[in-house]
């Protein structure tokens, strides 16, 4: 403890908290938000498919892999690959399917409106080291709060309330295969 106190003195690491009126820490899905240029995007399918990585000249072993294609309104697609879950939990949405008793994704569904919230969107707002992260936006009366979530399941809750999904603009230039 005294090596801590030698380095730092007196701070303490809550010490740079950013704080909400009335003094309770700033969670990181209510910080104010950056400007994203925002563009919608439709799911176009998802895919199951066989990827060949190339090894030394040689093909290695060949994996299956999932993933949903997603097309903005100027024809630039991507895409999110998936656990195979949520991507039949993805399919059943699209085919407007109702599972006998509900998924993760329905049961989420029916809790958010029990609570008597709506989702409003949902934002695919960072792409790093290939993975992609969202924010799925629920408004309950005047109420807004954004809470991160995975982005396929953040599709999945979206195309069940039919809500708009948006790209950052910088995901959408990442995203696209190089020529």
């Amino acid at each position: 403890m005294s090596d801590f106190k030698d380095l730092f003195g007196d701070w303490r690491p809550d010490d740079d908290a950013r704080k909400l009126p009335g003094g309770s820490p700033l969670e990181p899905e209510n910080r104010p938000q950056r400007r994203l240029n925002e563009k919608e995007v439709r799911v176009i399918n998802v895919f199951e498919g066989v990827i060949e990585a190339a090894q030394e000249g040689s093909l290695a072993q060949a994996s299956s892999t999932t993933f949903i294609l997603l097309r903005d309104n100027h024809g630039r697609e991507f895409r999110i690959f998936v656990l195979r879950d949520a991507a039949y939990s993805i399919s059943m949405a699209l085919d407007n399917e109702t599972p006998d008793r509900p998924f993760t994704h329905d049961l989420m569904k029916i809790m958010i409106e029990r609570l008597g919230a709506i989702v409003e969107r949902i934002t695919i707002d960072d792409l790093w080291q290939d993975t992609f992260y969202a924010k799925i936006s629920l408004t309950q009366g005047t109420e807004t709060i954004d809470i991160d979530a995975r982005p396929s399941d953040a599709i999945a809750i979206a195309l069940r309330f039919r809500a708009p999904i948006y790209v950052a603009e910088s995901v959408l230039e990442s995203a696209q295969p190089e020529s």
